[in-house]
């Protein structure tokens, strides 16, 4: 039976998007999140980190919490915890090597190949590196990424143009064997049938033993969308895509510029 009277007696876990979500435009964690996370924990609540990003790169962001978030990384390809990998969903060799040759075929897109060990790319193109390089701690130059020797995570386009009108209908066929995610407006990523955020937090509650209602979700765009679904207390940012503020149950009263986020549990566990 759901406790929605009293949401602070029910939530065991809390899971949140980065990029529009829980962070500012300018890459920004608003420093109100800080005592949030340590006030709950404290609790036993367990917070997650559902992002596309890099593993090195969250850790890097998330430094003076590592050893007490879940990080969620690569869109729930390599979820890691305290330092121990808890799952790796990665994609078959042939397979990834297949979306690279289709992605070179793809104008105006560049490509990210994202391994467990680091991400690497082929083009030079400044404004991309250093695009790239927001989400990448790990960032390695290689002459062909088809001969790039470790476990692939997902394979990532950079769109000049825009990732839902360019580089998905170069993908969207693929859907029915594999999960293509635009991921933001210049972001698609192709991973595994069965890698996405929403498996990946499926798998941490089983893990944790937490329920479906007892999981606070927050997400704003179109690769959150299974994610939305994990949890009874479903939480779409004001500024979220509107396939995601159509599935969730919730509208935060903030976007991710205005702490949305941490609004949003302050009111749930009445710490206004």
């Amino acid at each position: 039976m759901l406790n929605n009277s009293n949401p602070s007696n029910s939530i065991k876990l809390i899971a949140t998007d980065l990029d529009g979500t829980l962070l500012t435009d300018d890459k920004r964690i608003d420093p109100s999140f800080w005592e949030i996370f340590d006030l709950l924990t404290d609790q036993g609540v367990l917070f997650i980190a559902a992002s596309g990003r890099q593993y090195y790169k969250l850790e890097e962001q998330f430094e003076r919490v590592k050893d007490k978030i879940i990080f969620l990384a690569e869109n729930g390809t390599f979820v890691r915890y305290r330092g121990e990998d808890l799952f790796v969903n990665d994609l078959d060799v042939e397979s990834a090597r297949n979306f690279v040759r289709r992605g070179r075929e793809v104008r105006d897109a560049d490509i990210i190949l994202c391994g467990k060990q680091s991400a690497y790319i082929e083009s030079d193109y400044a404004p991309f590196v250093k695009d790239a390089s927001q989400y990448y701690k790990r960032l390695q130059r290689v002459d062909d990424l088809c001969q790039v020797d470790d476990s692939i995570l997902k394979v990532t386009l950079w769109d000049h143009k825009n990732a839902e009108t360019n580089s998905y209908t170069h993908f969207k066929a693929f859907e029915q064997d594999y999960k293509v995610a635009v991921a933001g407006d210049v972001w698609l990523d192709v991973t595994g049938r069965t890698a996405s955020k929403g498996t990946a937090i499926e798998r941490v509650q089983k893990i944790f033993s937490v329920g479906w209602d007892q999981t606070l979700i927050f997400g704003d765009y179109l690769n959150d969308l299974d994610m939305m679904g994990s949890g009874w207390y479903s939480y779409a940012m004001k500024n979220a895509h509107p396939k995601i503020l159509e599935i969730s149950r919730f509208t935060t009263r903030h976007d991710n510029n205005n702490n949305g986020v941490v609004d949003t549990i302050r009111e749930l566990f009445g710490l206004n």
